[in-house]
């Protein structure tokens, strides 16, 4: 049987593009199911299938040229088993079930990995199925199968994948069906994390400040195993204090900073750093994960928005969010309410179909 490779379609991706524009799809339920419809399945030969023809047609001329009789009824055998392939292509995809979960989230510039699901619900087996920019698999009768999808997130914020296409081929190759169906899967794509940013600055009082100094100065001991945060290296600074790790990583040099008081915060803010909004959103995001692999507290302002100090993945998971949700133009978060949640209504930056090549975004 030929393979089910792309390659093989006579359609070009940009005729296939102008063709899905004049199709129907498959709608799904609340519980985001499709169910594939007789009046939404489409079928167009394949080159294997327009070659088998155009060598039938020949075949029709020869017998008939030279009145063989034989000739006619391998003919017409031929014809007919190309006519019955074309059914069962067609047959094969007919009250197929489809659901997409949503994905993980995910950092711009990866790939997003969405979960999709087939459920054959009749009592015939379905052959082989693919998934365009995903994986071909065949469902048993009464059975389900799962098939991973990968899809590049180019653009931050909240990526809807909209619709699907399904392609079969089955069962000679001759044919080849295929139906769009509408999903409600979506993802969240974080900003991408610059590859080093400067060390978050401390968000400490001026009192807490002399109190750390005094309480360090009268027990040198007693708080030297409190770390409070990190600061740029400094001449003269013990080569205790630098941080060696961040240093494997190519971040610069970076001296811990110790005290007895552990009331010692990290703010992050986008005003803290230049250059255009994605850059200073990357700088934040790589800032977050530092944060958070050493354990600190930090908050995060972005204009109006203050997220208050946390820590853990719940925090981080949470400003993160926030970064991805950031709006073009900064000044119209204001309308989240400062210590609002974001994700409620934050502005939604969908895709469309990514066969067809392109997203949309606001960023």
């Amino acid at each position: 049987m030929p393979s089910p490779s792309l390659e093989a379609s006579t359609v070009t991706p940009s005729r296939q593009r102008w063709l899905d524009g004049l199709m129907r799809r498959n709608p799904h339920d609340q519980q985001g199911v499709t169910r594939i419809g007789a009046r939404r399945i489409y079928i167009l030969p394949t080159r294997t299938g327009v070659t088998f023809g155009a060598m039938l047609f020949a075949t029709l001329l020869g017998s008939l040229n030279y009145q063989n009789n034989l000739g006619l009824l391998l003919t017409f055998l031929m014809a007919g088993i190309a006519l019955l392939s074309m059914h069962y292509c067609w047959y094969n995809l007919l009250g197929l079930s489809v659901r997409c979960a949503d994905a993980a989230p995910t950092f711009r510039g990866q790939s997003a990995r969405f979960r999709v699901e087939f459920w054959n619900q009749s009592g015939r087996r379905h052959g082989e199925l693919c998934l365009r920019g995903g994986e071909c698999a065949e469902v048993a009768a009464g059975r389900h199968v799962e098939i991973d999808l990968s899809v590049s997130a180019d653009q931050r914020g909240l990526m809807r994948l909209e619709e699907l296409l399904i392609e079969t081929r089955y069962p000679l190759g001759l044919f080849r069906a295929w139906a769009l169906v509408r999903t409600p899967a979506k993802v969240l794509v974080y900003p991408r994390p610059a590859p080093q940013a400067p060390p978050p600055g401390l968000a400490i009082t001026a009192a807490q400040r002399a109190n750390a100094l005094e309480a360090a100065r009268d027990a040198p001991d007693q708080g030297a195993d409190d770390y409070i945060g990190a600061r740029a290296y400094r001449d003269g600074d013990s080569p205790r204090q630098i941080d060696w790790k961040v240093l494997a990583r190519e971040r610069g040099l970076v001296t811990k900073q110790f005290g007895a008081d552990q009331s010692a915060q990290v703010q992050l803010d986008l005003r803290q750093h230049p250059g255009d909004l994605e850059q200073r959103l990357s700088l934040l995001t790589r800032q977050v994960l530092d944060a958070d692999a050493r354990g600190l507290r930090y908050g995060l302002r972005l204009g109006p928005l203050l997220i208050p100090s946390g820590r853990g993945e719940p925090h981080q998971r949470r400003c993160l969010e926030a970064l991805a949700r950031c709006p073009a133009d900064v000044a119209d978060i204001s309308r989240f309410g400062a210590g609002s949640d974001p994700s409620q209504s934050a502005p939604d930056i969908t895709s469309q179909s990514p066969f067809a090549g392109t997203l949309r975004g606001s960023t």
